[in-house]
């Protein structure tokens, strides 16, 4: 499959970052401040990457980025500015990067590698600023966390 590579300098704060997203297809409204990535979608910015069937990007007037909308069996790999790693799966991620807040919604599990915490629900948010995470199950479904406890 040929594949579109799209190169693109943005600054999510005062600090310029490369972001790479690589896709199937690509489309552009510039007056709308939209684009759309559809098909094995691979964005990679520094040690964060994330992996999605569509990636739709909104920017400002500027062309910085303002929101990432991610569908469709996301995966993902993320670093908090405190050095905290997270890994998971979801089936709608939202992303705000001038808040660096992440909103995840629909079978999300979220795992903290350095200190072997997991998270399981159908919506949770992560604070990569404060280190604060929230989550709500579904209806029917509670919310699971999971924490490793280590013997004294």
């Amino acid at each position: 499959m040929k594949y579109f590579i799209v190169l693109m300098i943005l600054i999510t704060s005062l600090i310029s970052q490369e972001l790479k997203i690589k896709a199937n297809e690509f489309s552009s409204d510039e007056k709308k401040g939209v684009s759309t990535f559809v098909g094995e979608v691979d964005i990679l910015r520094s040690s964060d990457r994330l992996q999605a069937s569509k990636v739709t990007v909104y920017t400002d007037k500027k062309h910085q980025p303002t929101k990432f909308i991610a569908v469709g069996n996301v995966d993902f790999k993320i670093k908090t500015q405190d050095g905290s790693r997270y890994e998971g799966k979801a089936q709608k991620v939202i992303y705000n990067p001038v808040k660096k807040e992440y909103y995840f919604y629909k079978n999300v599990s979220l795992k903290q590698l350095n200190s072997k915490k997991e998270i399981i629900g159908d919506e949770v948010v992560l604070k990569t600023i404060d280190g604060q995470a929230y989550a709500k199950g579904a209806k029917k479904e509670p919310v699971i966390m999971i924490f490793e406890i280590k013997d004294k």
